[in-house]
C-alpha cells in the first residue's frame, strides 16, 4: 500500500477530530505516523524514500501518512509544526509524539518499536 496523503477532511476521520475534540482521541485502528513535509523541503525529500520503504516492510502493522504543510495550513497550525520534516507517531492508546528533523531508517524502527510498539517480526 503507498503511503496515504492527507487533507484537513480525510485526517479528521482517521487520525483525529480536532474540530470535535479537544482531548486526543485517536481515530484509527492500526498505530500510525504523519510526516509534514513540504515540496520544497530538502530533508523531506531524503525521509520520502525512507518511509516508503518501511510502508511495505510494515505493510497492515502501521498506517503511514503524509500532510503537505504548505497545502494543509490549518493542520499544520493545529499541531504547532515549525519546522520540516516533523513526524507525528501516534501508538493506539496513549498520546502521541512528535519528532523533528530527517530520521535515519534505524530511528523509525526504534521510534515503531517504542512508541508505537511494532516490530517488523
Amino acid at each position: 500500500m503507498a503511503l496515504e496523503h492527507l487533507t484537513k477532511e480525510t485526517f479528521k476521520e482517521k487520525v483525529f477530530n480536532y474540530e470535535e475534540s479537544k482531548e486526543w482521541k485517536f481515530e484509527g485502528k492500526l498505530p500510525a505516523i504523519v510526516d509534514f513535509y513540504a515540496d520544497w523541503c530538502g530533508p523531506c525529500k531524503m525521509v520520502a524514500p525512507i518511509l516508503e520503504e518501511l510502508s511495505q516492510e510494515y505493510k497492515d502493522k502501521i498506517d503511514i501518512y503524509k500532510v503537505d504543510t504548505e497545502a494543509e495550513r490549518e493542520l499544520s497550525q493545529v499541531f504547532g509544526i515549525q519546522s520540516i520534516p516533523s513526524m507525528l507517531f501516534i501508538p493506539v492508546d496513549g498520546q502521541p509524539s512528535m519528532a523533528q528533523g530527517a530520521l535515519p531508517k534505524d530511528s523509525f524502527v526504534k521510534a515503531f518499536s517504542d512508541v508505537l510498539k511494532v516490530n517488523v517480526e
